[in-house]
């Protein structure tokens, strides 16, 4: 004990001695275990089986179905046979003419208020170049499809997310529409039925879905997610084409740029990425130390540029060309947005900016002199949803905090 043993002898001291757990040493080559109790740290990378109660109810929770629909409104079929797929060809407005054709204005006062979500809404979206319906995502698990013209009644309920939402987008021609939800799922919905059509997981939490806007491509789209990845899904077959893993955190926007070649992402790491469409390595990074997340983005109609929603009470705008640069001349500032993801649009002619408030405002800007036109007082609560309806000159709809959704001309 403690005598010399030569210069390749191992340090060897009492208290180190390592032991399993029958107080034998161990040999060389055997590892040593520790078990730690189960709510300890996870090291990443580690895969934890779930205790098989847990797993029964996830399942059972995330259904492998259980969607149902409700239709409320008067009728299902007009006198023609038509549903509320059909454009109305009876208004004062020409709802089939190009979008941004006409000259916009600035809303000013409420003209009706859609109840029905029993809390916070999350995203507003108009049926595609119409903008006859509009549906509504909202954290109380449902999404809702409202008439906007006649009786601005409740068309018709989705159910089938077992948590509140995060995201909805319709495809380019409305017949379909994704919602994304804190359940993990994303679903793919007939806006018409309102039967499930399908159902996509990563395993986590979906924060932003876009469908691609190329018809050629209209079968896929990506979806933004909590673990940092960007996945690429196509919705016939369930299957991931292609996932884009560059962020170090938590996605918050997709916008496709030059007409669906590219997209740009953004994210809770403060950076902003443009990629070619189908090749998962950025073609532009742009991270600077004075920027903040953006977390809400919008295309400007002529193609030219993107507005992001940044979370230091400003909205910054980039360039949607090869260059991607920040456009430094224009910054939309007079509008609180801590706290809060809060959506900004822009008109259909893309002469005016309009974004939400912490404070229960919409704010609205001219897109090039970036002066603030006016806020309306929308709410009490934060308004975080907003949508300019496409084919009106001056209508917009918001709803946030408070459930309501409410729609100004």
């Amino acid at each position: 004990e403690g005598e010399y043993v030569g210069p390749w002898a191992g340090y060897k001291r009492a208290e180190y001695e390592e032991r399993d757990a029958d107080g034998g040493e161990l040999e060389s080559g055997e590892e040593y275990e520790e078990v730690t109790d189960e709510e300890a740290m996870v090291e990443s990378g580690t895969v934890v089986k779930a205790m098989p109660q847990a797993v029964a109810k996830r399942k059972e929770e995330e259904g492998q179905g259980g969607e149902t629909t409700t239709f409320h409104g008067s009728e299902e079929r007009d006198y023609q046979g038509r549903t509320y797929m059909h454009v109305p060809q009876d208004l004062d407005v020409d709802l089939k003419k190009e979008e941004g054709s006409i000259k916009n204005f600035v809303p000013k006062k409420l003209i009706h208020t859609w109840k029905g979500h029993t809390k916070p809404v999350v995203a507003l979206r108009f049926f595609p170049s119409s903008g006859h319906v509009m549906l509504s995502a909202s954290a109380d698990s449902t999404v809702k499809l409202w008439d906007v013209y006649h009786q601005r009644e409740l068309l018709r309920t989705f159910s089938g997310h077992t948590k509140a939402l995060s995201d909805v987008t319709f495809n380019t021609s409305g017949s379909q529409f994704l919602s994304a939800s804190y359940d993990r799922m994303i679903k793919l919905w007939d806006t018409e039925t309102g039967q499930c059509i399908n159902r996509f997981t990563t395993g986590k939490t979906p924060h932003v879905v876009r469908f691609n806007p190329d018809p050629e491509n209209a079968h896929e789209f990506l979806a933004g997610m909590s673990d940092k990845k960007i996945v690429q899904f196509d919705t016939r077959t369930r299957a991931i084409v292609q996932e884009y893993d560059h962020h170090l955190a938590a996605v918050n926007t997709l916008t496709f740029v030059d007409e669906a070649r590219r997209f740009i992402s953004t994210s809770d790491d403060k950076s902003l990425r443009a990629w070619d469409y189908h090749i998962p390595v950025p073609i532009k990074y742009v991270a600077e130390p004075y920027m903040y997340p953006l977390v809400r983005s919008y295309a400007h109609p002529n193609g030219k540029a993107v507005l992001f929603q940044s979370a230091d009470n400003q909205i910054v705008v980039y360039a949607a060309g090869d260059k991607f640069r920040q456009n430094r001349k224009k910054v939309y500032k007079g509008h609180n947005n801590a706290g809060y993801a809060i959506d900004v649009v822009v008109s259909p002619d893309g002469q005016f900016v309009a974004s939400g408030d912490s404070g229960g405002y919409v704010c609205v800007w001219d897109w090039k002199t970036c002066k603030m036109w006016h806020k309306i007082k929308v709410a009490e609560g934060a308004v975080t949803a907003l949508a300019w309806q496409p084919q009106e000159s001056s209508r917009v709809a918001a709803a946030g905090l408070d459930g309501k959704i409410r729609y100004f001309d």
